[in-house]
């Protein structure tokens, strides 16, 4: 055969695997990757042709995502630990040598309290996890999507964009408030290195963290009623979200605020 038309037909393969494949070649760091949300963005994400690394503090859970996984590889971090944080980055560039997606999604759910209730050992925790360790995975990420012209999905909450009544975890909140506006700070200041910041707010998913509040029929009746569509999410319906941030898809849109929540948030 032709060589010119086995290399035309190799090219046109490549293209068309790069518009099915939306992130070939990608690499992207997920925190909190071992479970829920992370777990099903990195499995679209591989899907997708990306090598992927994903965090968690606990190694067990994380080992057993990986195993699942190809393309993958996993990092036992604490978001809470700088050094941790830079082990990821690190490790990340000497396997793979770029980053191109940071998705920001590990977090914590407390208790639901008061504000007269809460310790404040309890709040600085939570801001802590849920605010503070975005921005400094997002610090140390920088430098390195600065050279790929890089994608951040910070993954926030429909308890960020409004209050509700009966749900007094008012660090949580303000966490989740927080990030957003970070997204669009984040957003406007690197927009000149072509970094896309962009943020998620699901509503109540389908995961370990939501199993507290799912544990009768009738509480998943109540939650699914609270949601305009009639049910709660599972992490697929969010992870495709993510993926769409993250792809070239969209590439002219950046600081935007989506809310993936069947409806909550405009009730």
């Amino acid at each position: 055969m032709n060589s010119h038309i086995v290399s035309l037909k190799s090219y046109k393969l490549r293209n068309l695997l790069k518009k099915i494949l939306k992130l070939s070649g990608k690499v992207a760091i997920i925190t909190g990757g071992s479970r829920g949300i992370g777990f099903a963005t990195a499995k679209i994400f591989v899907e997708n042709g990306a090598n992927v690394v994903i965090t968690a503090k606990d190694s067990e859970r994380l080992e057993n995502a990986v195993s699942q996984l190809s393309n993958t590889i996993g990092i036992t971090a604490d978001i809470r630990n700088q050094d941790d944080v830079n082990k990821v980055i690190e490790q990340t560039i000497e396997k793979f040598g770029k980053l191109d997606i940071l998705v920001n999604n590990a977090g914590i759910f407390p208790k639901i309290k008061q504000l007269h209730e809460i310790d404040e050992s309890e709040w600085n925790d939570v801001l802590d996890v849920n605010l503070t360790g975005q921005f400094r995975f997002t610090k140390a990420a920088i430098p390195y999507l600065q050279k790929t012209s890089g994608s951040i999905i910070n993954i926030s909450s429909d308890a960020g964009l409004k209050a509700y009544h009966g749900f007094n975890a008012d660090a949580y909140s303000a966490a989740k408030a927080g990030l957003i506006i970070l997204t669009k700070c984040w957003a406007l200041e690197y927009a000149k290195n072509k970094i896309r910041v962009n943020c998620i707010c699901p509503g109540v998913v389908d995961t370990d963290m939501t199993k507290p509040f799912l544990k009768t029929e009738k509480d998943r009746e109540f939650m699914n009623n609270e949601h305009p569509i009639g049910r709660i999410g599972q992490p697929e319906e969010v992870a495709k979200a993510i993926l769409y941030f993250a792809s070239d898809d969209a590439a002219w849109t950046t600081g935007a605020i989506l809310a993936v929540d069947g409806g909550e948030s405009i009730k």
